[in-house]
């Protein structure tokens, strides 16, 4: 087609546009056909501006001004959605993302001196939008070639979604995220979260639980702080700009500290399969010192859920052995019905149908009640337990809270094992230890409430006062009985089974126990729990120690004995002797005998051999 026959055909065609505008004006009136003119002047001038004047190259050349034109917007689309992606990505999904990263602030935790247990920290974790990726397989290689650690097809599966938003890696370090900066893949973007540090390891572990990946609490305080809102509170304070306190906890770091080194040490030495401590304000019920031994590091909590790293104190039911005679007798005590002088017969075995119940240390010989306590007689305390009758003997236990579950902050716990049916032989059994399994944070709080003053406190792991203590506590012994228990437990540091307890100066007492683990079905005569209720100063009781060592083994140092006088007794010893000073108590190097605490109250004292 000539340049003349192309002009020709534009203008014939223009004018039947016109005359069909004219038509169209003469029914709409002037504005209708000058718009229809000027619309037909403007294509008319467009036309020649992109093809030309011109013959042949001219012709050529309007061509390509029109593909150049195309193509040019084309690439300003791309272009623009190119900014569009880089300035402005998904704000829908991401501004959910990042509210709810905000909304798992934690709050602090801090001993009682405020030494921070657990603390926040911001890291930042990779995010895409895998509907704003353009070339998925470049953003595959380029992210797996900086991110070695990522697969490759779990890459790709979640790049290849439709979805607004996808986590690509959670808590990535500050090179890695500038080595993907630097890459610039549309789509792919960085949000700031809050990490949960734990800056003492495992020393606290079992208290303080651990917070997953999404800052939620999984076990411990915890947990316990999300179940209560204490973290909603953080967040909301995060929220408007502040910071929630610190929650403070009853625990004391540096106590926590001596009472895990001395514990492993003596779990290593004595070839312990584990460990467990815990220490009381016995005013408060505050626990200052919780330590489970196998633990974990809760900044890796890879090993919390291996089933020997349970809470011990707390989750684990256990028969307590001996220690359980210290309630049998304030018992006996409380009701009346013996006194210190009373006296039982432990000439021989306790005969009750085809059972025999023996001494591991027998007298053979009339035993009166603070010569029962020191040489742990199984048969006299026996003796007292049926003296009082089954339906007492349950009655006593349940109020001091022996057989229920004892909750805390810490949401694990456990329920006691008790017997299906209740007897007279139960009765016997369990008044020295065997037969009733309870978690060792029961007997913290029953034998507290033996030396206090008679008052049972419920053991906590915040700050608490005397006063909110005692607005709470129930009495379940007169403070007569108390100061006769107190009178028992130092004699028992200064003449029996805690000898080696006694820490000069700090006025220890306590009560030992041993016993035989239960191994399919039966109690095993090599496997042994021993354990040691101690409490310091005795004279004026402050705190309440409990140790525990899980199947200990016999040294040569130990005779070949592996009960509770030669291992866990020495232990706990260590432990008052470093763990004292650090809670204020002063030694007292001219302290008055056992007998002296009994001064006050008239109470008369049956001879002791």
């Amino acid at each position: 087609m000539t340049r003349d026959q192309l002009q020709n055909g534009v203008a014939t065609g223009a004018s039947a546009a016109l005359r069909g505008l004219g038509r169209l004006g003469r029914r709409s009136g002037r504005a209708g056909l000058a718009g229809a003119r000027l619309g037909a002047s403007g294509a008319k001038k467009l036309f020649f501006l992109l093809v030309g004047k011109g013959e042949g190259l001219g012709l050529t050349g309007g061509r390509l001004r029109i593909a150049m034109l195309a193509f040019g917007c084309l690439y300003l689309a791309i272009v623009g959605r190119l900014v569009h992606y880089a300035v402005a990505p998904e704000v829908g999904a991401v501004a959910r993302l990042s509210a709810a990263v905000s909304a798992n602030a934690r709050p602090d935790i801090v001993d009682r001196n405020g030494q921070v247990l657990a603390t926040d920290i911001k890291v930042s974790s990779l995010y895409a939008e895998p509907k704003n990726i353009i070339d998925v397989d470049e953003a595959v290689e380029l992210l797996s070639g900086v991110l070695k650690d990522l697969d490759r097809d779990d890459l790709r599966a979640k790049l290849s979604t439709r979805k607004g938003f996808v986590w690509l890696k959670r808590e990535i370090s500050p090179a890695d995220q500038v080595a993907v900066f630097r890459l610039g893949i549309p789509g792919v973007g960085f949000l700031q979260e809050n990490k949960r540090i734990y800056p003492n390891g495992d020393v606290v572990a079992h208290v303080l639980g651990f917070a997953d990946v999404d800052n939620k609490g999984i076990a411990g305080i915890e947990k316990y702080l999300d179940t209560s809102g204490k973290t909603a509170e953080a967040a909301a304070a995060a929220g408007a700009g502040g910071r929630l306190e610190p929650i403070a906890l009853s625990l004391d770091l540096r106590v926590q500290h001596a009472v895990r080194d001395e514990l492993k040490a003596g779990m290593e030495k004595f070839k312990a399969i584990a460990a467990s401590a815990a220490i009381a304000d016995v005013e408060t019920g505050e626990i200052v010192s919780l330590v489970s031994l196998p633990d974990y590091d809760p900044n890796r909590p890879t090993d919390a859920l291996k089933p020997d790293r349970i809470n011990r104190v707390n989750v684990g039911v256990f028969e307590m052995g001996s220690t359980m005679k210290a309630l049998t007798i304030a018992m006996g005590l409380d009701s009346g019905k013996f006194n210190l002088q009373s006296r039982m017969d432990a000439r021989s075995a306790l005969a009750y149908g085809r059972f025999r119940i023996n001494d591991f240390h027998p007298q053979r010989r009339i035993l009166n009640v603070p010569e029962t306590f020191i040489y742990s007689s199984n048969i006299a305390t026996a003796r007292i337990a049926l003296g009082m009758g089954v339906d007492a003997h349950k009655a006593f236990l349940a109020k001091m809270g022996q057989l229920n579950r004892l909750q805390t902050e810490l949401p694990e716990s456990s329920r006691p094992i008790l017997p299906p049916r209740w007897g007279e032989l139960n009765t016997i059994t369990i008044s020295f230890g065997h037969g009733l399994a309870i978690a060792p944070i029961q007997s913290v709080m029953a034998v507290s409430a033996l030396v206090n003053g008679g008052l049972l406190i419920k053991p906590t792991l915040m700050r608490r006062t005397a006063e909110e203590a005692r607005s709470k506590a129930v009495r379940v012994i007169k403070p007569s009985t108390s100061v006769a228990m107190r009178y028992l437990m130092r004699l028992n540091a200064e003449r029996g089974s805690a000898k080696k307890a006694d820490v000069p100066g700090y006025r220890v007492g306590g009560k030992t126990g041993t016993a035989e683990k239960v191994v399919g079905g039966r109690y095993s005569k090599t496997k042994n729990l021993t354990a040691f209720t101690a409490v310091f100063p005795m004279d004026a009781p402050k705190y309440m120690m409990l140790v525990v060592l899980d199947e200990p083994k016999a040294l040569p140092e130990t005779h070949g004995f592996a009960t509770s006088g030669w291992n866990v007794v020495p232990v706990g010893g260590k432990m008052v002797e470093r763990v004292a000073p650090l809670l204020g108590v002063e030694p007292v190097y001219d302290a008055p005998p056992a007998n002296d605490l009994l001064a006050s109250t008239g109470m008369a004292v049956g001879g002791v051999q």
